[in-house]
């Protein structure tokens, strides 16, 4: 179990560093190539892998939908419609300080899906809980806003695309629950339905927006420019960090899944310090405030789920002890 557990851990962190790669790799792709067409080319790459080796794994059955096809177009749609869509073009539309904000909104994954346990199941979160997640929110206001509040809330040029993120990354969140539903199925048969129909979604709406003049068409150069940064988005942040994530989460659970996407944003400063993106305090200080308040609540629920176990196994023991006393008056 320890091994099993270990090699959870390794995929769900080998995902997030890939991911914390992603966001710099495509800040520059976006000099050749629009975040639509990149989403689509990439995870259009991504399933032409995947079909063969579903096929290969598991055999043509492993294609049956077993009357579960609409679920899982909701929440292939919610990874690779919403997520990937949203999280480039909001990025693609604040710049260069997108690189930061968009990894920053996804180390809040956790703390999102805490919120939305509470608010839509009802599942009552921990006081010292909603304190980590004010505290996290705090960290993401202040990378994202750069300490000027009033600046960002006057510029809509700035919320939009924030808002775009933070859709995106809801939409991760929810995908990544999703996989309860479907533990009977294998890590490989998930992402691969998932992301053919997310995907899908994903072109047709990219064909539509091409159409009304919004997105352009792609170039053959533009496409010869970006191939190095489109073979890293596809093999690493895509295919590896996709498969690995969904096994890891099947192993550790959603939310300790989602708590390796600390890595996401240590992932992006580092890279963009080499980059020569200017760092500010206000990225490092919120960076920080984040990880702190992820790892303390992530300590605090374990400490938790310890004496409450230790809790139910005292009670067990004593009641037969009772029992077998009260018979023998």
């Amino acid at each position: 179990m320890g091994n099993r557990v270990l090699f959870g851990a390794f995929l769900c962190f080998i995902a997030a560093v890939s991911w914390g790669a992603m966001f710099p790799v495509a800040h520059a792709a976006f000099r050749y190539i629009d975040p639509f067409c990149l989403t689509i080319i990439r995870y259009g790459a991504v399933s032409l892998l995947l079909v063969p080796l579903l096929w290969w794994k598991e055999g043509r059955q492993a294609f049956r939908l077993e009357g579960r096809g609409l679920t899982l177009w909701f929440y292939g749609t919610m990874a690779f419609t919403v997520y990937n869509l949203l999280i480039f073009w909001g990025e693609d539309l604040l710049g260069e300080p997108g690189i930061m904000v968009a990894s920053i909104m996804e180390s809040l994954m956790p703390m999102i899906s805490v919120v939305i346990g509470w608010f839509i199941f009802r599942k009552r979160a921990h006081a010292f809980t909603m304190i980590c997640v004010l505290i996290s929110f705090a960290g993401a206001v202040s990378v994202i806003t750069k300490g000027d509040i009033q600046a960002f809330l006057g510029a809509a040029g700035q919320i939009i695309p924030s808002i775009l993120i933070l859709i995106a990354v809801i939409g991760w969140v929810i995908y990544t629950n999703g996989s309860e539903k479907f533990s009977d199925w294998s890590a490989l048969r998930y992402s691969t339905l998932t992301c053919l129909m997310g995907t899908a979604t994903a072109i047709v709406i990219t064909i539509i927006t091409t159409l009304i003049g919004y997105t352009p068409a792609p170039t053959i150069d533009g496409l010869i420019a970006a191939s190095p940064h489109l073979l890293f988005m596809i093999i690493f942040p895509g295919i590896i960090a996709l498969l690995g994530w969904n096994v890891g989460v099947s192993i550790l659970s959603p939310l300790n899944g989602l708590l390796f996407i600390n890595f996401v944003p240590v992932t992006t400063l580092v890279i963009s310090i080499f980059q020569g993106y200017e760092v500010t305090a206000c990225d490092v200080i919120g960076t920080i405030l984040i990880i702190l308040s992820l790892v303390s609540n992530y300590l605090y629920l374990s400490r938790s789920d310890r004496s409450l176990s230790v809790k139910t196994t005292s009670e067990s023991t004593v009641k037969p002890v009772q029992t077998l006393r009260e018979q023998t008056l």
